[in-house]
């Protein structure tokens, strides 16, 4: 993809859409994939105003789940929402060969696009990175979006690597999650990657540097607050995106500030009716009373409060 002044914007057509949530992956009691609930929870995302999921991404736990578990994941999502949102497949390792091995498996499948997160705690240079990213994208004509997220990579990806990337015809797009705006506008200042906010709580701010839409967690909570926030602002009423965007701050906190993300979001998807049960795979725990008391006072300072918890 050639390097040229960015004449998109927030209020271009994004390719995977404007509101994506990393979505859980439900489990049953017994640790198994739950693959109804899986079906269900996608449906019900995107009846809720999602434009496409991210399935097994962090979130989703891929990490603790065996390769051929992924790839009937990602199956069991596309066949489940069919043509009606874009699907991302996170390929994500830390190590090359296995990400490519998780890509032939999401290109099978026939999702529409790829997240590939940086090699974690191997902490390559620039040029390793340059070289990984590379290597996958490729391996495939399916569009890649790029996943910068130092906090748990140890390392981000800096703005010239954006530039070398951006070159390949399929690298498309950043989940960015280092909250580094300036070094963003650097990269869409002179590239065509379409952004992402990687933070919920950042939302308002990346629309307002030209990010196209949010990849999010609390989005499995509160969909159409999130859908109202990213439409008032391409509508251009920002006092309305303001708004939501304090309204959303307990909730948030609930979802990201008390737990990991994906405990949060399947404790509050089960309080909701939404998810039978609350089950992760270790090293992941369930939420402990004093987690899950903060976590439902957060919400019950939230304007909406009643809609979110039963």
């Amino acid at each position: 993809m050639s390097q040229s002044v960015n004449t998109q914007g927030t209020f271009g057509e994004p390719i995977f859409g404007r509101l994506l949530t990393a979505m859980v992956t439900p489990f049953s009691q017994d640790g198994s994939v739950d693959e109804k609930a899986t079906a269900e929870l996608a449906t019900r995302l995107i009846d809720r105003g999602h434009d496409g999921l991210i399935v097994c991404g962090t979130t989703g736990e891929y990490s603790t789940m065996t390769d051929e578990e992924n790839e009937r994941v990602f199956r069991i999502v596309k066949e489940a929402v069919g043509d009606r949102a874009k699907i991302v497949a996170g390929v994500g390792s830390n190590d090359t060969a296995h990400t490519l091995h998780l890509t032939k498996a999401a290109d099978r499948v026939g999702v529409d696009g790829l997240l590939v997160v940086t090699p974690y705690y191997n902490k390559p240079t620039q040029s390793g990175l340059v070289g990984h990213f590379s290597t996958v994208a490729q391996s495939t004509d399916t569009p890649v979006m790029l996943y910068d997220i130092p906090g748990r990579a140890g390392i981000p990806i800096q703005p010239d690597t954006y530039k070398v990337l951006a070159e390949l015809d399929n690298i498309v797009a950043v989940k960015d999650a280092k909250a580094d705006l300036g070094a963003a506008s650097e990269v869409m200042a002179s590239t065509d990657l379409q952004y992402y906010s990687g933070d919920d709580g950042l939302t308002l701010p990346w629309l307002s540097i030209g990010a196209v839409g949010l990849v999010g967690v609390t989005t499995h909570v509160a969909p159409e607050l999130f859908r109202k926030l990213i439409d008032s602002f391409v509508e251009k009423d920002l006092e309305t995106a303001q708004s939501i965007h304090r309204d959303l701050v307990p909730v948030i906190r609930a979802a990201m500030g008390r737990v990991p993300g994906c405990v949060a979001a399947k404790e509050i998807l089960k309080w909701q009716g939404e998810l039978e049960n609350s089950t992760v795979r270790l090293p992941h725990v369930e939420p402990t009373e004093a987690e899950a008391a903060a976590m439902r006072a957060d919400l019950q300072q939230s304007v909406i409060a009643s809609t979110l918890i039963k």
